[in-house]
């Protein structure tokens, strides 16, 4: 299907004469390929604003050096301008955990490492400031959303301040910003000041204030001094950040700069509130807006490697409540699982299929977790009131309806399409969510039944699952199953195999120098999948990243909810030590540790699952895995 420039938000001069128009209201500047698809967190706020009647443009990956001419060429906006740093964390997505180059990024054209900034969001609002100082600025994207207040910087090495000390704009959107963008455009639409009180009471916003008196049921937090001085006052802070971030009715967040003398003088970060989570309404109205799902022309004859993992593929669901702790989707989208409808999922797929490379094949059918579709409390009473980032660990909580119903409904009404061979399932799956024995048994029943069709009939080739490790004292720290489970699992899928007659390999991810693990867990971890079988190829070192229980434990050497400390691998020998317990069956292990982060899966920041499944904090990469050598023959060869 090919497409008019004038179906794509406008990125020049030219397209803007092409719709007639002398000036935009908003401008978003993107460090991202520009990609008009749902999966892409610049492309959604740009549709949403555009739907509420406001013409917009964005302006993708501009040249930071030089003239400055890209952020000059659209002129002012009538409104605000808009920065959307990308959907992985600028650092992750250049730098290995070992702080060495990636081999690409993930969302340029061809994947070249040039088109953006470190810390985009702060080297963008610079120069918009310097050139454009009384336009408001509003920042977005997951580098902004984890970095609201204080927090640790693994590639400074240092703990930084909310990241508005850094960057001159006005305002931050966190989390999944469709909401709040509309509210704001509104009020400015209105006359309002963004730098006046009228319009600080935004939910899911963060700013900056001189002078503020906390109300009765404000958090007060440590100051960011106090956290300098005390890694301990930076874990307890932690723990508040969590559980605001994860409940249905959350409190606001103050946070001093400075010890003051004088009390209720400022600075302060006021983190206001979330909004609840989106209804199915509001979610299918993002994803049914007219996207080409496609990249800009301007990309002609250029791969994007992104997009290339996503272009056959649909998102069916935003949130995660497993709440691993080196994940950071539940501080961005929340643990509450906000559904699209039937309708509007197969009017997508139905979109894929008019696509003119679809033979017939969806990549993927998932969402941050692939099988928590449907899944909410059976008392919300009792959620509104919960405080736990996680509902399935320790134990599943009781109150959780794990029903895998409706999602076997999604994936047979989708097969039953004509012209659909196949669906396979490439996000996450939760297998002690298949496993768990509830005290229903229509969800136990529905459990075996999903676990049974998403084997025999969803896999393609290779099912991949995320134990993480073996030892069950890491596990614990990590919010994740006993290694008993996987095995359990591992039972069941081959048995499933077997009677269906199916040449399937489940394909385990594992993680070395998380806190808490030494070089015995490692021994024992090799040990163990070595007498399984396994030749492990799917690992990654962990990398700290803004906001994850795992990086306040590396950083403080505390757990924040127990205050108990933890040791951590944290030099390059110490990782290293760890991480060639993985390959065993390479020269002992050494030649392959001597390059960490170039084979198996990308670090642990906390981008699990499709980034295309997050679109304002994620593209859809798994999070971004590095190719194997094999597999960049594959696609060398054209067989990607």
């Amino acid at each position: 299907m090919e497409y008019r420039l004038t179906d794509f938000l406008p990125t020049t001069k030219k397209e803007l004469e092409l719709r007639g128009w002398d000036e935009v209201d908003i401008i978003l500047f993107s460090a991202d390929a520009y990609i008009d698809h749902p999966s892409f967190g610049a492309a959604v706020i740009g549709r949403v604003l555009e739907a509420a009647g406001y013409r917009v443009a964005i302006v993708p990956q501009p040249d930071w050096h030089g003239d400055y001419r890209d952020f000059k060429k659209l002129g002012r906006p009538r409104l605000f301008f808009g920065i959307a740093p990308g959907c992985m964390d600028s650092m992750v997505n250049k730098y290995t955990a070992n702080r060495r180059l990636r081999s690409e990024d993930a969302y340029s054209p061809d994947g070249r490492h040039d088109l953006r900034p470190e810390y985009p969001t702060i080297v963008y609002s610079k120069i918009l400031r310097q050139l454009f100082p009384d336009v408001p600025i509003v920042l977005g994207g997951i580098e902004a959303s984890l970095r609201r207040l204080t927090h640790y910087d693994y590639w400074q090495d240092s703990l930084r301040p909310c990241i508005l000390c850094d960057a001159p704009a006005d305002l931050i959107i966190y989390g999944m910003g469709e909401k709040p963008i509309i509210e704001i455009a509104r009020r400015l639409e209105k006359g309002a000041e963004i730098r006046n009180e009228e319009i600080k009471d935004i939910p899911q916003t963060v700013y900056l204030s001189d002078d503020i008196i906390p109300a009765d049921d404000d958090i007060l937090l440590h100051t960011h001094d106090e956290c300098l001085r005390d890694k301990r006052c930076q874990a307890e802070n932690f723990r508040h950040i969590e559980e605001q971030s994860n409940m249905m009715h959350a409190h606001r967040l103050i946070q001093p700069l400075h010890g003051q003398q004088e009390k209720h003088k400022g600075p302060y970060v006021v983190v206001n509130p979330p909004y609840p989570p989106m209804t199915t309404a509001e979610i299918d109205a993002c994803y049914d807006l007219p996207y080409t799902r496609v990249p800009h022309p301007k990309y002609k004859d250029k791969r994007i490697p992104a997009y290339e993992m996503i272009r056959h593929s649909v998102n069916i669901h935003r949130g995660c409540f497993g709440g691993c702790a080196f994940c950071t989707i539940s501080a961005h989208q929340g643990k509450f699982i906000s559904c699209r409808s039937k309708e509007s999922i197969l009017k997508e797929v139905r979109q894929v299929m008019q696509m003119n490379d679809f033979k017939g094949y969806l990549s993927d059918l998932g969402g941050p977790s692939a099988n928590m579709y449907g899944m909410h409390g059976r008392n919300i009473n009792a959620c509104e009131k919960c405080k736990r980032p996680s509902c399935i660990h320790p134990q599943v909580c009781p109150n959780l309806d794990t029903n895998h119903s409706r999602l076997l409904e999604i994936y047979r009404a989708v097969d039953a399409l004509p012209g659909i061979k196949k669906s396979f399932i490439g996000s996450g799956v939760r297998y002690d969510l298949l496993l768990y024995k509830s005290k229903d048994d229509a969800a136990n029943r529905a459990a075996q039944e999903y676990t049974r069709e998403l084997i025999a009939r969803h896999v393609s080739g290779r099912l991949k699952v995320a134990p993480e490790h073996t030892s069950d004292r890491v596990l614990n720290l990590m919010r994740k199953p006993s290694f008993g489970q996987f095995y359990e699992f591992k039972r069941l899928f081959d048995r499933i195999c077997q009677e269906n007659g199916l040449r399937q390999q489940l394909i385990p991810y594992f993680i070395s120098s998380h806190p808490g693990c030494t070089e015995a867990d490692m021994k024992e971890l090799a040990d163990i999948t070595r007498k399984m079988g396994y030749r492990l190829e799917q690992v990654q070192d962990f990398t700290p990243t803004p906001m994850t229980v795992s990086t306040e434990m590396f950083y403080t050497g505390y757990n924040p909810y127990t205050l108990e400390p933890i040791s951590t691998a944290k030099t390059q020998k110490e990782k290293l030590a760890q991480r060639q317990y993985f390959f065993w069956y390479k020269d002992g292990g050494q030649s392959q540790a001597s390059h960490s982060g170039q084979s198996g899966h990308s670090e642990h920041s906390g981008y699990s699952g499709h980034s295309a499944h997050y679109p304002h904090a994620n593209p859809r990469t798994k999070p971004h895995r590095e190719e194997s050598p094999k597999e960049k023959r594959r696609r060398n060869r054209g067989h990607s």
